[in-house]
């Protein structure tokens, strides 16, 4: 009974993570329209979160719509369909890899910073201190990441769409002989509003993913060095498997008919 005990063991263990997660959200939330607001808080995470991290997405979307544009052709030559590149990295970009992209990168460069320093406060005592002040560390920490995230990586995302799309452009027309002008007309007909709304709905919710488990892995970590390098190291998974998994969902939702 041993393997039945330690299944029911990681049951309970994930379904106390999952609600421990479920109340920090919901903390969270509830400072959204509860004053003071720190705006100043805010302005920094959104230039952290969005202006700061232009560089990191525009280059990883521009050499994944490139190679993308270079697979494609040579696996349409087999069936005389290289004519449909245009198409495909239009709607692979927009409606997969440029959300999930932007997500991940994020999650690699604003998550772990959150985690870090948040836990880095934590461990020097700073947290403690602003509740001394009669400052809520909610509304002063998490809810200015958290909103930063949820509104300017779908930003990023619409941004990296067209950067992923000029790259399968520029290989296009650069390397594989296709014309500038046909390229673009055929990907502008193929793509509908819903393929761009449903890249700018997914960004909002992986943006506010990886700010989330940034900043509850930052409160929660343990004490000394050790602690931070664990928040920074816990944050930056979670918040990838939960952006692929979320991705999956949104998608069964969005394109399932």
């Amino acid at each position: 009974m041993k393997w039945l005990a330690a299944f029911g063991a990681f049951v309970l263990g994930t379904l106390a993570a999952i609600g421990r997660v479920a109340i920090f959200s919901g903390q969270t939330a509830s400072h959204l329209l509860r004053p003071p607001f720190y705006l100043r808080e805010f302005g920094q995470a959104l230039m952290n979160v969005g202006y700061l991290s232009l560089p990191v997405v525009g280059l990883t979307t521009i050499f994944t719509g490139g190679a993308l544009a270079l697979q494609i052709y040579a696996g349409g030559a087999r069936f005389n369909a290289e004519a449909v590149v245009p198409q495909i990295v239009a709607i692979g970009m927009v409606r997969e890899l440029g959300p999930v992209l932007v997500g991940l990168m994020i999650a690699a460069r604003v998550t772990s910073s959150i985690a870090a320093e948040i836990a880095t406060m934590k461990v020097t005592e700073q947290i403690d201190a602003l509740v001394t002040l009669s400052t809520n560390p909610m509304a002063y920490l998490v809810l200015p990441r958290v909103l930063a995230g949820l509104l300017v990586v779908p930003l990023l995302t619409g941004i990296g769409d067209i950067i992923g799309i000029m790259g399968g452009w520029l290989v296009a027309t650069q390397t594989l002989g296709f014309n500038s002008a046909a390229y673009l007309d055929n990907t502008i007909n193929f793509l509908e509003a819903s393929d761009i709304w449903s890249s700018l709905a997914k960004g909002a919710v992986f943006g506010t993913i990886a700010t989330l488990m940034g900043c509850y892995f930052g409160m929660g970590s343990g004490r000394g060095a050790q602690g931070v390098g664990r928040a920074t190291k816990s944050s930056v998974q979670a918040a990838a498997v939960l952006i692929l998994a979320a991705n999956f969902l949104l998608t069964g939702v969005f394109f399932s008919s």
